[in-house]
């Protein structure tokens, strides 16, 4: 089967890519610097043609809601064009878990914009909601830097590996379209603070964090329910701990 990952030369996608072509499946890394690019159109009907799913992992260069809302509704809008031509069977699309509760923030709902786009489609697709990355932890701590203390926010969260979610985004893309949105987390439920403190001193890093109540989250204010996954979310095996330890020896 033909499957087109968009964002195939990212994070999630190269992974993704890799995994399903070990399943022995013909897999299009789709991104600009393959010659695919879905904000100027360019490639996308030559790309999609005789696949059956498209696996939506791009995503916007910049967070203020401009940006955002311009990238999603028109990147969107010309790959789901694309595939309704060409007859794709299965749309998949990587989101965030909370992305409903985060619409303060410009950048979710430019997130908002583009399930809306695939749910009134017209083709059967699949919204993938996923916690933040382990991978992520560095930028979370970037984000609430004060000069040497870091300003963090105590609510909960659960976050996944990328390897988790790339494994879980591959047999989603070999499964039938649920038609909705589904959940996907990591193992354990954590306070932010608590995990980016943990990170701070794996990573040696001097600056001091501070768990603040006040503190934003890329600009929104969160509480214990904000970022956490619903009733039964598909669970990454992997621990923060055990990717922790991956991590430095790889570096």
């Amino acid at each position: 089967m033909k499957i087109v990952v968009i964002g195939g030369t990212g994070l999630i996608g190269s992974k993704t890519v890799e995994r399903l072509r070990k399943k022995g499946h013909d897999v299009l890394a789709a991104a600009p610097n393959t010659g695919v690019n879905t904000i100027t159109g360019e490639g996308v009907a030559d790309a999609v043609a005789g696949a059956g799913v498209v696996i939506d992992l791009a995503n916007s260069p910049a967070f203020d809601e401009k940006s955002a809302l311009e990238f999603f509704r028109t990147a969107g809008h010309n790959l789901l064009a694309a595939e309704m031509a060409a007859g794709v069977k299965h749309h998949i699309a990587l989101s965030v878990v909370g992305t409903e509760r985060l619409q303060s923030s410009g950048y979710f709902r430019g997130k908002h914009a583009q399930e809306e786009l695939i749910r009134s489609s017209g083709i059967p697709y699949t919204i993938v909601h996923s916690t933040q990355f382990y991978e992520f932890t560095g930028a979370i701590a970037q984000s609430g830097a004060e000069g040497q203390t870091v300003h963090l926010p105590p609510a909960l969260f659960q976050p996944i590996a990328a390897d988790d979610v790339a494994d879980i985004m591959a047999d989603v893309a070999l499964g039938s379209p649920a038609n909705r949105m589904i959940e996907i987390a990591g193992p354990d439920r954590v306070r932010m603070s608590d995990l980016v403190t943990q990170y701070l001193k794996a990573t040696n890093d001097p600056r001091t964090p501070i768990a603040d109540p006040r503190a934003l989250y890329f600009g929104v204010e969160l509480d214990d329910s904000t970022l956490v996954p619903g009733a039964n979310p598909r669970i990454g095996p992997k621990r923060f701990d055990d990717w922790l330890k991956q991590s430095a020896r790889k570096n």
